[in-house]
């Protein structure tokens, strides 16, 4: 279970530390195996989810009928924009440029934990949000 925030900074090449207090609770979790995702609710904001969990809800989302413009709106959304990470030997994360782009990450982000998965916002985007 994950929960608390924190500020963490995204270098040039798009990566960014995964907090120490995660870290050892995602090594034994998913094996440091991760996917990031759109937030189909929040432009601003994206998910991480350890790869288990990911598997849990892909497979919830893709039971949906495809016939259902909402339906096949979140499929898209989660699924299709999705992507596999791993946190390399310095507990980094790569966040894709177009995942990036989209939500406004820029130099610094804030993650939150949220149950079983992660939000990841621009900080003036979380701000705002308070």
């Amino acid at each position: 279970m994950f929960y608390g925030e924190s500020t963490c900074a995204i270098d040039d090449k798009g990566r960014l530390a995964i907090p120490t207090a995660y870290r050892e609770q995602l090594s034994e979790l998913c094996s440091n195996r991760l996917v990031v995702t759109y937030n189909p609710f929040e432009r601003e904001c994206l998910w991480i989810f350890p790869l288990p969990e990911w598997e849990r809800m892909r497979d919830q989302v893709m039971q949906l009928s495809s016939f259902n413009t909402a339906h096949r709106d979140l499929q898209r959304k989660l699924v299709g924009a999705a992507a596999r990470i791993e946190l390399d030997s310095s507990s980094r994360i790569v966040i894709p440029p177009t995942a990036r782009q989209t939500a406004g990450l820029q130099k610094q982000a804030v993650l939150l934990g949220m149950g079983e998965k992660f939000e990841l916002w621009s900080e003036s985007a979380q701000r705002a949000r308070l």
